[in-house]
């Protein structure tokens, strides 16, 4: 720790309160459609805190430096997973991580996720990966209930565990952005965040539908693109087993449709 502070007095100042004020170098992807033929970077330094978000330096940044720098936000308290950027080449959430996070010596690189077309700045398209989402429902009528009859859907606790990790995925496409498969080998792959929320329907115990659903998992390009990466699993901002869920519905899949012959 004290190795630590001695880094953060060599390029900052110590404020009268006892914190640290250090000066952040943040070399941000800029790309601006209307008025740029091809992307750039600028270099913004930021006074900030240990304790400081990413996305506050962003705000400092748009707010006192460059009223033009674009990016999301919402929450910024990552829920609404809007705020989804590269820093260092490593998808994450601007809200989650923290100045101390990272070598504040060194310069910091910030750019848009990977995989979706930029609209300007940090500032990304996610239609295409809300298509993915979208093509995950099977062509059925919406379910119905009798509501005279059945007035609520009980679960065990065991019931609702198989599907914890999935309720959890904020849709932020972090885990889009860092897959290998997608960026490197097929982008037409329906990609992890699309298999994760039909894992949630598929192992939904109030559901019916789960065969329907697993049809839909085998088309082409669709859960057997997966090759186990795992990057899906490092980058995930809520720090879902991304994964090992894919895995379980691959098993299930196969239990299925493709038992063992005796």
């Amino acid at each position: 720790m004290r190795q630590r502070t001695n880094q953060y007095l060599s390029h900052g100042s110590r404020l009268k309160n006892g914190g640290i004020k250090l000066k952040i170098k943040m070399k941000i992807y800029r790309f601006n459609p209307e008025k740029d033929h091809e992307s750039h970077y600028d270099i913004f330094f930021v006074e900030a805190n240990p304790n400081d978000r990413i996305l506050d330096c962003l705000n400092k940044i748009r707010w006192e430096q460059d009223s033009s720098l674009a990016y999301r936000m919402s929450c910024a308290h990552g829920v609404c997973g809007s705020d989804a950027v590269n820093i260092n080449g490593i998808p994450v959430l601007a809200c989650q991580k923290l100045i101390k996070d990272y070598d504040s010596t060194e310069e910091m690189l910030i750019e848009p996720i990977k995989f979706f077309p930029i609209i300007k700045d940090l500032t990304v398209d996610m239609e295409p990966f809300f298509n993915r989402i979208k093509a995950i429902q099977p062509n059925l009528p919406p379910q119905t209930f009798d509501s005279s009859t059945v007035k609520e859907r009980l679960q065990t606790i065991e019931e609702r565990s198989r599907i914890d990790d999935a309720v959890k995925c904020i849709l932020c496409g972090c885990c889009v952005s860092a897959c290998p498969v997608i960026l490197e080998q097929e982008q037409r792959f329906i990609g992890p965040a699309a298999i994760l929320r039909a894992q949630k329907y598929i192992f939904d115990s109030r559901r019916n539908d789960a065969t329907e659903r697993m049809h839909v998992m085998e088309k082409p390009y669709g859960i057997w693109g997966c090759k186990s990466y795992y990057m899906c699993t490092v980058v995930c901002p809520k720090k879902i087993k991304v994964t090992e869920q894919i895995l379980k519905t691959k098993k299930k899949i196969i239990k299925e449709f493709h038992p063992k012959s005796e």
